[in-house]
């Protein structure tokens, strides 16, 4: 059956909050922020970043790591902890492995390496944002075991209390469940969420999975719904 073709959803006047602390890289992304219609807010340092993220709720933050008075780390994990589930970009001259997989297990959306490509930070933005937004064509809601799944919405309830999911655990969860017992790689679920220009690793997909499994398993440590394929990657059962 043919897929129904897809609206380009309208973000303009979507809250972006930028929480960086060099004047330069702060003032070129509120002047293309802006120019892509969004509505911004610059904060210098981690603490303000945090008072303004709990007193605005942006749509989108993009977070330095290095800040002052309070780290991105922190603050990611002080919001992902109040149940703040916007996409977070993380901004950071220190490229390691280890450090993407720190902010990717926090909660993070995304991890961009300084110095960064403006256009490709941009295109990051949006597909975050994207997400975000409902999309009609969709099809309206999804069930299994206690867990029911507003597409249109995008939101997700088990025994009717709201699971708080960020935008990219809510994709990636839509992804295995329309997908139900078929077995799909990393890559496919990566491909399929990310795109295929985004770079990521397979574990990006181990660690999403595991935070999904956290607040839609029964059980996390024997899943029900998520099964891991050895070999492969997983396959949803419901």
């Amino acid at each position: 059956m043919k897929e129904p073709s897809r609206v380009t959803p309208d973000l303009s006047g979507k809250r972006v909050l930028v929480v960086e602390d060099d004047p330069s890289i702060a003032i070129g992304l509120r002047i293309n922020l802006e120019s892509e219609g969004y509505e911004v807010h610059v904060a210098e340092d981690g603490q303000r970043g945090l008072e303004l993220a709990r007193s605005i709720a942006p749509d989108l933050i993009v977070l330095d790591v290095m800040l002052p008075l309070r780290n991105g780390l922190e603050v990611l994990n002080d919001l992902r902890e109040g149940g703040y589930t916007m996409p977070i970009i993380m901004l950071s001259a220190r490229a390691g492995e280890m450090d993407k997989v720190a902010a990717l297990e926090r909660g993070a959306e995304d991890y961009v390496a300084k110095p960064f490509s403006l256009a490709e930070l941009l295109a990051r933005v949006k597909a975050a944002l994207r997400r975000g937004v409902v999309n009609s064509h969709e099809r309206p809601r999804l069930t299994f075991g206690e867990i029911e799944v507003d597409v249109e919405g995008r939101t997700a309830r088990r025994s009717g209390q709201p699971l708080d999911l960020t935008p990219t655990e809510f994709d990636v969860l839509l992804c295995l469940v329309r997908a139900r017992g078929k077995a799909l790689s990393r890559d496919e679920i990566f491909r399929t969420v990310w795109g295929p220009n985004h770079h990521g690793t397979a574990r990006t997909v181990d660690n999403f999975v595991q935070q999904l499994r956290a607040k839609v398993e029964p059980d996390p440590q024997s899943p029900s719904f998520i099964q891991t394929v050895r070999g492969v990657g997983y396959r949803f059962d419901g």
